[in-house]
């Protein structure tokens, strides 16, 4: 069927040819087959994807760095900033299975595009919503779940794209290379948006990162995905029609496998450990080394990690072309990727040593990327035609596990911060996120105590 006989038909149409086991998709080739500007269209989405993770993260972590500025200028307490910054996750864990079925269905591509125009738009436009009244606290916590909301969708729509556009022998390569861009977003934000913060106050970090997203987005809808293609993708939400052929899909077969609970285990896994690191690395340096430089604890762990996450995807797809079972392969990876990244943070709860400190972060940091040729790129091996919605699956279990379990770390590092005879008093410096930590430490000739630290490690 032609692609204007496609735009031309009504709704109705559409649900009686798809009825009849007609396909209403469009018949030329796929986008990601074609081929522009003398390059395999492979390797531009590959980039576009690895820029779309960066932008993601760029606007995710735009609040955290402006927490401390905004908290002034509006009269936020630590508690109403830290409302402001958890809110994210209560939309972020609501939509990962929708984000998943949804790319499943009409494809990853178009939901990752459609989300990133409205969070883009969201991001952009933050500090006028901070502006419209006297109720800050609200439209700021609003604006946070909406972008949880918005941006809960990609990682399931892009493990769904990559699943039927990417071969099971470069996968992990292509997963890791798009992952390194939630790094590089972390450092580029933090980085530019401090020199904004202090050039231009924060509502030019708002607009850097919602600005770059539009322009993604225009880019995006430009030069690779068609018009026709969008407004096909938004009928399919506006009427449930379907317009791929799909199968049904034995759901109760699918979670009675062993392998299916080991992904999504490995997952919450992979995500407690990782949000544990991110929530509380800085004020662990702070605490126990408080005259150290926070941008060497602050930069250089994240900056190992993006060649370590392509390290890793290379290594992957160098060792299954070279013959050795997938499987094996990916278990491989999960074991640098858990096993020994574990071992890592271990050691960081056990030593004195600043170097030593920020080696063993460093290590563990980069290790954790190898998550991304293990068991993020083994959902998609398991179950290719439904890998966005199990993805989802695995992913709501993840984040709310992980959130979970860096409030419990806030619990068990609280007796860091008592003394002897009561509460150590100290300045209080942003951290890397954009909340406040305590700059405490042992004093002069004390060893610092180590205790609490281990029990998050």
């Amino acid at each position: 069927m032609k692609e204007a006989d496609v735009m031309g038909m009504s709704p109705s149409s559409l649900r009686k040819q798809a009825r009849r086991g007609q396909s209403t998709a469009p018949t030329r080739a796929p986008a990601w087959q074609r081929a522009k500007d003398g390059r395999p269209e492979c390797q531009v989405w590959t980039g576009t994807l690895l820029l779309g993770t960066c932008l993601l993260y760029s606007a995710r972590v735009s609040m955290p760095v402006c927490a401390v500025s905004m908290s002034q200028d509006f009269g936020w307490n630590k508690k109403e900033a830290g409302i402001v910054l958890s809110s994210f996750f209560w939309g972020y864990c609501l939509t990962q299975v929708v984000g998943g079925h949804l790319g499943d269905r009409i494809g990853g591509e178009k939901v990752i595009l459609l989300s990133a125009s409205a969070w883009g738009v969201i991001t952009a436009a933050t500090p006028l919503l901070a502006r419209l009244g006297s109720a800050h606290l609200v439209f700021m916590t609003f604006s946070r779940i909406l972008t949880g909301l918005l941006q809960g969708v990609y990682f399931p729509a892009l493990t769904s794209l990559l699943s039927q556009k990417v071969r099971e022998s470069e996968r992990a390569f292509t997963y890791s290379a798009v992952g390194a861009g939630s790094q590089f977003g972390t450092l580029v934000t933090g980085a530019v948006g401090s020199l904004l913060l202090d050039w231009c106050g924060w509502p030019s970090v708002f607009y850097f990162s919602g600005g770059l997203t539009l322009l993604w987005v225009c880019y995006v809808d430009r030069y690779l995905l068609s018009e026709k293609d969008l407004i096909l993708a938004l009928g399919v939400l506006a009427q449930g029609v379907p317009v791929s052929r799909h199968t049904k899909v034995p759901w109760r077969q699918l979670f009675r496998k062993p392998s299916v609970w080991a992904a999504i285990f490995s997952q919450l896994s992979s995500a407690c450990s990782f949000f544990i690191l991110l929530s509380w690395l800085p004020t662990f340096f702070e605490e126990t080394f408080p005259s150290s430089k926070g941008w060497v604890f602050n930069v250089v762990p994240w900056l190992v990690a993006i060649p370590a996450s392509l390290f890793s995807g290379f290594l992957s797809d160098h060792l299954i072309n070279q013959g050795y079972r997938t499987i094996a392969v990916r278990k491989f990876m999960q074991v640098m990727g858990l096993g020994l990244s574990s071992v890592f943070a271990l050691c960081l709860g056990h030593t004195s040593s600043f170097c030593k400190s920020v080696v063993f972060a460093s290590a563990s940091i980069g290790l954790q990327t190898f998550n991304h040729s293990g068991i993020s790129v083994n959902i998609q091996d398991l179950a290719p035609s439904c890998a966005g919605f199990l993805f989802g699956v695995a992913n709501t279990a993840g984040a709310l596990a992980g959130e979970r379990w860096a409030g419990l770390g806030c619990l068990l590092a609280a007796p860091a911060l008592q003394g002897g005879h009561g509460t150590i008093e100290g300045p209080t410096v942003p951290d890397q996120w954009g909340g406040e930590s305590a700059a405490h430490g042992a004093g002069p000739g004390q060893e610092p105590s180590h205790f609490p630290w281990c029990s998050l490690f």
